[in-house]
């Protein structure tokens, strides 16, 4: 499939105030039921959505993003939260006055959404092939043949690799940016009048990210379809938008076209939004003098066997990770940086020892595979893990409270009261406060959610955090606030990060040195001035080129979209990728020969 070459940034199609609305929102209530009453959690939200037009709506975790966007699909979780004032306009009918039969027609079908948690939106239990067809068969009639055609069509639009394949797997199988672009690949497929995108590119590198963005735009110039993106990331709102809604603590503070609330903000809300927003260059703090090797990779690989045939031999292997060797140092941050399904989480549970691995792996020295059960309980106390999906990684059975003294139980650490201190003295360094820790994370937005999974990590005061996508899903203003806290403890405690993520302006602004990793191996590895000032290799000078600019008047030079397939980690047994080679360019930067 040969896709053509498109300038991101270019200015979206203007749209008319003539043209009448496809959607309009009319001074919407949405309030929650508590013990105390009614509390409002949307107030008097207004605004107009017309054909062709990109309205994005951008606020902190908690402002009412998605609860709006919830409203409008009618899948607030009734009785405990519903509107209680205000029209949802839509195809001449209040959405908000619909019954669930009738909203199930139009759900999916003329609206349809992306949600932020592409694991929570997809079923477990059913392969993925057979999610994407079941949507298309239930909304157009097609027959199963027609059905799966169009779900492989919608895959490859979304540059997943082995897309065949990913027909046939199911959820868990799939990395958390692979997961996206199944969503992603199931709204697009149905074409329909609204797109409701809930942080469509959080678990997504910022190549994918670029030609998700595309292809948002690609399906508006074709049919006209409306979009309402909710993100925090204030470069996709200014190269996607043509008008920008701010909200906080469920209200709308301010309303404009994209210049205009780019380049002249009313509201101090507005401008602390747009000062927060990490920039490509800002990277100019200073490096941290690291401490001796904390953690040594040494020719580290995991492999997964595939098993096919009637005796179910292994006749495949994924190579996810392949022959790396690297240090992490006490004190610095050392940033991964890569494609999703390139092998960085996989690494960092080699590390924790959730995967098997070849190779060797060392904790202060010590084979992390030779640990007896005293060793193993210390590695885990000085190695803590903030994975990408929390929603995934809390116990829904436990309160966040809970959640928070647990690893202190475990270890035997502090009394009761002495937990209890620390759970709160965690929760307002991350941004929540004390009276959350009595409630669920189902309880919490999924920005909020992250702030609870970080406020867990640092209970023990590790070592090493590895922070897999830790701040992909907070708004940018309490995403400030979360990496200037890891910059604090680093400086106070000594901490090491292993800092996973696909955002090039975070990792400019955080890291001491970077590793960029391409199919299991790594390409380039150097300090930060050396790989975002000299970049080496033609795939990190892609990243960086794909990073989206927060200023509406950029225009981005064209960047050829993928014509052919990604290439595959899986080869047949006694095969594998060609081994990288990495030589020194001067000063301990290193590259792919």
């Amino acid at each position: 499939m040969t896709l053509a070459t498109q300038t991101a940034g270019a200015p979206v199609a203007p749209v008319s105030s003539g043209d009448a609305p496809v959607l309009s929102v009319r001074d919407l209530d949405v309030s929650v039921m508590t013990p105390a009453g009614l509390r409002p959690l949307v107030h008097g939200m207004s605004f107009d959505l017309r054909r062709g037009e990109t309205l994005c709506i951008a606020g902190e975790s908690g402002s009412g993003k998605s609860v709006t966007s919830m409203a409008i699909m009618g899948l607030l979780p009734k009785p405990a939260v519903r509107v209680t004032g205000g029209q949802i306009l839509f195809g001449g009918k209040d959405l908000a006055a619909q019954g669930e039969g009738a909203m199930r027609r139009i759900r999916g079908n003329r609206i349809a959404m992306i949600f932020q948690e592409p694991m929570t939106a997809l079923n477990p239990v059913m392969q993925i092939g057979t999610q994407l067809a079941e949507a298309l068969r239930a909304h157009t009639g097609m027959g199963g043949a027609e059905a799966r055609a169009r779900a492989l069509e919608a895959l490859k639009l979304v540059r997943i690799s082995q897309p065949e394949r990913r027909l046939r797997q199911y959820p868990h199988e799939l990395s958390g940016g692979m997961r996206q672009r199944v969503v992603i690949a199931m709204a697009l497929a149905m074409r329909p009048d609204v797109l409701i995108a809930d942080e469509p590119t959080t678990a997504l590198d910022v190549t994918v990210q670029r030609e998700v963005l595309d292809l948002l735009r690609d399906l508006q110039r074709d049919t006209g379809t409306a979009v309402i993106l909710i993100t925090h990331d204030m470069g996709v709102v200014a190269e996607m938008a043509n008008r920008v809604l701010v909200m906080q603590s469920g209200r709308v503070v301010e309303q404009g076209s994209v210049d205009e609330i780019f380049q002249a903000p009313r509201e101090p809300y507005t401008r602390e939004l747009l000062a927060a927003v990490p920039r490509m260059g800002d990277g100019s703090g200073p490096v941290a003098t690291p401490g001796g090797p904390l953690v040594r990779f040494e020719d580290v690989s995991v492999r997964f066997d595939i098993r096919s045939g009637l005796l179910q031999r292994v006749t495949e292997r994924v190579h996810a990770v392949e022959h790396v060797s690297f240090d992490i140092h006490a004190g610095e941050t050392l940033s991964l940086v890569g494609e999703s399904g390139c092998g960085k989480s996989t690494l960092a549970r080699a590390l924790v020892g959730l995967v098997p691995h070849e190779g060797t792996i060392r904790l202060n020295g010590q084979p992390i595979r030779d640990m007896r059960r005293q060793d193993r309980l210390r590695l885990h106390r000085e190695v803590q893990m903030v994975f990408q999906d929390p929603m995934a990684a809390l116990d829904p059975r436990m309160t966040v409270g809970e959640l928070i003294v647990e690893p202190l139980v475990i270890h035997g650490i502090g009394s009761t009261p002495e937990r209890r201190a620390r759970a709160e003295d965690l929760m307002q360094r991350v941004g929540l406060t004390p009276e959350h820790l009595s409630r669920h994370p189902h309880e919490f937005s999924g920005g909020q959610r992250q702030r609870i999974c970080i406020a867990r990590a640092l209970a023990l005061n590790p070592k090493l955090i590895i922070a897999d996508e830790s701040v992909s899903a907070l708004d940018v203003s309490v995403q400030a606030r979360v990496l200037d806290l890891l910059a604090t403890l680093k400086r106070e405690f000594g901490i090491a990060y292993l800092f996973i993520s696909h955002d090039m302006a975070v990792v400019e602004n955080i890291s001491d040195r970077v590793a960029v990793m391409y199919l299991g191996q790594i390409v380039e590895m150097g300090t930060r001035a050396q790989v975002f000032g000299n970049p080496q290799h033609a795939y990190t000078r892609r990243l960086m080129a794909a990073v989206p600019v927060p200023d509406p008047g950029f225009q981005r030079p064209p960047m050829p979209r993928m014509a052919s397939e990604v290439p595959s980690p899986v080869h047949p047994v006694g095969q594998g990728p060609t081994r990288v080679a990495l030589r020194d360019v001067g000063g301990g930067h290193l590259v792919a020969a």
